[in-house]
């Protein structure tokens, strides 16, 4: 290693606390990530699940609301596209990207260079836009249910934007604890909603039972405009799109997979037990949630007046405790309240899950994020004001940020659905082109009607992605200078000629590789030796650092030795070629204990040109920029390799 980093003990206590999480492992070797504590893929379900699974707090008013009578078969519609769209490909993105890097790693290699930088920042926007939204519309919607409860005194109905502002900080609270605090509180929360959910729609179905004249009803109300039940099943379709809510919850499932325990024998390229387990939490969340959905439509639409589901009704928002009021009396109804209330308010925690697990493995590796990015707590404190401001912003109203949820989770379901896709034709596998092809279709046209239909979804998306392109390269730019190799390796060839140099002084030529012919490595050593006034009898060695890709920040840097005629070359390949000159001189020197010296030639030319050059294309002012690199890895000025510039 030669990136030093400041160490713990400089640091004061709350910093010390508040990085103790910091991990650079989480993008590296599978071994080091599982010093992370693991949990049963069940309970990690439950993180999830409380996104997921709360969506029955509000799916069944939205959809009857949406689709009146037809409701239950436009649910039924939504239950197939789970169980045989949704559920295939994100079976399949756990297999391709087991470490939690989500559908956004299958995509990363589309495109290289800064297309592809820029591309995978768009989808970590769509990412921050589903994420941020559902913690602070599920906190909103927690607190509808709260003022929305006749035990609560009058005066509350007007803090509604204090409320879920306090309720997001309550979940930050949670992760600034960590993660077993929240996947603890989250088993809880989710057995006891799913077992109230439970008794509610079966007691429902009681009532159905004993009123047969619900279901004649209904029958009467679903064929009155609409005999034909081809007609029938077309408008259920092309109303599915407002049911698409119901769809969240796959992607987090990804995205927290290091979470999820595996087993002894797993690797890192194939950790397969902890892919099994992250099947069983898919499938067991996807049939459970199915189960409910439907179940849940069809007592709502039969039981419930139409007119209770409009605005202002006591159906609106919160179809199912409605229900539990009804039928099972104000006691047991204001306890399905208080179990929706807080998983509405915890629904936020999968979010939260996911955008730990996410972000630290993008943006500090592109160099577009803070060191302490990789750490868990400060990025809960940025979430937090983020969260903060957007409920500020929409005062705390769901309706409003219903829009961006929706496109957020929708165009995240397309890139998975189109990166499977993909991933089939890659592999010729015509059968899978076919199906996951069509669900890709499928997926695209529901988000395209979302967004036509609530274009506010988009702007928002806009704004996030906006920002995270500008302050991700406000920060590639502030930390260009910095060492930026995490590692060098070397050839047995580079390790001789490094060997043979430490019986004395170690003088390196920078130089920029042209023909590669003895010719050229004798020109550049007779200037060298005439400007800096270096005697024959000093054995000298060359340095040539080729660009790789430019658009990469840390990296290893792999040297190979090479010698044309009596010239000894060392040659390496790197993002950034003052950065990697600078970690050459500091590995030198750490290997040796002797100051190495190196040597350039003057560039001239408009400094803001070459400032330009070297944060797009890793190149610039080399010889200043070398400098300024090892003035910012090395602070005292005597242990800093020298340079000398001529010509």
């Amino acid at each position: 290693m030669v990136k030093p980093n400041p160490p713990s003990q400089h640091r004061s206590p709350f910093l010390n606390w508040l990085l103790e999480e910091e991990h650079h492992e989480r993008e590296g070797p599978y071994h080091k990530a599982q010093t992370e504590r693991k949990y049963p893929w069940w309970q990690v379900m439950c993180l999830t699940g409380v996104d997921y699974f709360s969506t029955l707090g509000y799916q069944p008013g939205i959809a009857a609301l949406a689709a009146g009578a037809l409701s239950p078969i436009a649910t039924f519609i939504l239950v197939l596209l789970t169980l045989f769209g949704a559920l295939p490909i994100y079976r399949r993105i756990a297999m391709n990207s087991p470490h939690g890097e989500g559908s956004i790693a299958m995509l990363e290699h589309l495109l290289a260079w800064w297309q592809g930088k820029f591309f995978v920042l768009c989808l970590l926007g769509f990412v921050a836009t589903d994420f941020i939204i559902t913690i602070t519309l599920s906190a909103a919607d927690a607190t509808a249910h709260i003022v929305e409860n006749p035990m609560v005194p009058e005066f509350l109905h007007s803090q509604t934007v204090g409320i879920t502002l306090m309720l997001i900080t309550l979940l930050g609270i949670v992760f600034l604890r960590g993660f077993r605090e929240a996947i603890g509180l989250a088993v809880v929360l989710v057995f006891a909603y799913l077992a109230l959910n439970l008794i509610t729609i079966s007691v429902s179905a009681l009532h159905i039972l004993n009123q047969p004249s619900v279901i004649t009803d209904w029958q009467a109300a679903l064929f009155a405009d609409r005999s034909n039940p081809v007609l029938l099943l077309a408008s259920a379709a092309l109303l599915f799109p407002k049911l698409a809510l119901g769809l969240s919850g796959f992607e987090t499932g990804v995205a927290v997979m290091p979470l999820v325990q595996g087993s002894g024998n797993d690797t890192e390229p194939k950790p397969r037990g902890r892919i099994r387990n992250t099947h069983k939490l898919l499938l067991t969340a996807a049939v459970t949630m199915s189960v409910f959905l439907i179940a849940s439509s069809l007592v709502t639409t039969l039981l419930i007046p139409v007119a209770e589901f409009q605005p202002g009704g006591a159906a609106n928002g919160r179809a199912l405790a409605y229900l539990a009021h009804r039928y099972l009396g104000s006691g047991f109804g204001t306890l399905y309240d208080l179990s929706t209330i807080s998983i509405l308010w915890f629904a936020g925690a999968s979010a939260m899950a996911g955008l730990l697990n996410i972000v630290p493995r993008y943006l500090p590796r592109y160099g577009m994020a803070p060191n302490w990015a990789r750490a868990a707590r400060p990025l809960v404190l940025v979430y937090i004001a983020i969260a903060f401001t957007v409920t500020v912003v929409f005062q705390a109203d769901v309706e409003a940020q219903g829009g961006a949820y929706a496109t957020g989770v929708l165009v995240l379901m397309s890139s998975a659905a189109f990166a499977v896709t993909l991933s089939a034709y890659r592999r010729r596998a015509t059968r899978s082109i076919l199906l996951f092809g069509l669900i890709t279709l499928v997926f695209v046209y529901t988000t395209v009607v979302n967004i036509i239909e609530r274009p506010e979804g988009i702007r928002i998306a806009a704004l996030f992605i906006a920002t995270i392109v500008i302050t991700s390269l406000i920060s590639r730019i502030w930390r260009s200078t910095e060492l930026r190799v995490e590692r060098i390796d070397l050839d047995a060839s580079a390790r001789q000629l490094i060997n043979d140099e430490r019986a004395h002084m170690i003088r390196l030529i920078a130089n920029r590789k042209q023909a590669g012919d003895w010719q050229e490595y004798f020109l550049k050593e007779q200037q060298v030796r005439e400007d800096n006034h270096i005697p024959d009898a000093e054995p000298i060695l060359f340095l040539e650092v080729e660009i790789s890709d430019a658009s990469e920040f840390s990296e290893t840097i792999q040297i190979q030795g090479v010698e044309v005629g009596e010239y000894r070359i060392l040659r390496a390949r790197s993002a950034a070629v003052p950065n990697a000159i600078a970690a050459i001189l500091l590995y030198l020197r750490n290997e040796t204990g002797k100051l190495p010296h190196v040597y350039f030639g003057w560039a001239e030319g408009n400094p803001v040109k070459y400032l330009a050059r070297f944060i797009l294309f890793g190149e610039g002012d080399i010889p200043v920029l070398t400098r300024e690199v090892l003035r910012k890895a090395e602070r005292d000025p005597q242990q800093r390799p020298r340079i000398h510039v001529g010509g």
